[in-house]
């Protein structure tokens, strides 16, 4: 939704105001690309999977009993956070789920989506009192 001529003017105001109360931080902020981020992320997490896998193999080979489990269960944790970590980042990267708020309630195909059990009882109550 694009911003009304207000809200440029007060977000163009607050611009300057940054770049004159600070010019280093404004043009560091500026040219920050978010996708940086993101993509510096899923690197780190496919590390961490790596390492993680690394820990489980080494539970697997190791022969020390209950240590064993518990660098191979470590292992395995840390792989899972490590692709939930990156799958997040990656839907933030590329704007997978991010779909903007729908008004009322509605399926995708643009209709109105299957009311609830109470919300149908409600109207057929409604209907009745009205005598329809």
């Amino acid at each position: 939704m694009p911003l009304s001529e207000h809200e440029q003017r007060m977000l163009e105001q607050i611009e300057s105001a940054l770049y004159a109360e600070d010019p280093k931080f404004a043009h560091a902020v500026r040219s920050t690309n978010p996708q940086v981020h993101y993509k510096r992320r899923i690197v780190k997490a496919a590390l961490g999977f790596v390492v993680g896998v690394c820990a489980l193999m080494a539970g697997l080979v190791m022969n020390a009993g209950t240590v064993t489990i518990a660098i191979s269960v470590t292992g395995f944790l840390l792989m899972v956070v490590c692709c939930v970590w990156a799958l997040t980042s990656w839907k933030r990267m590329t704007g997978i789920g991010n779909e903007p708020a729908r008004r009322g309630r509605q399926g995708r195909q643009g209709r109105p989506a299957k009311a609830g059990f109470m919300e149908r009882m409600e109207e057929r109550w409604r209907r009745r009192t009205e005598g329809d």
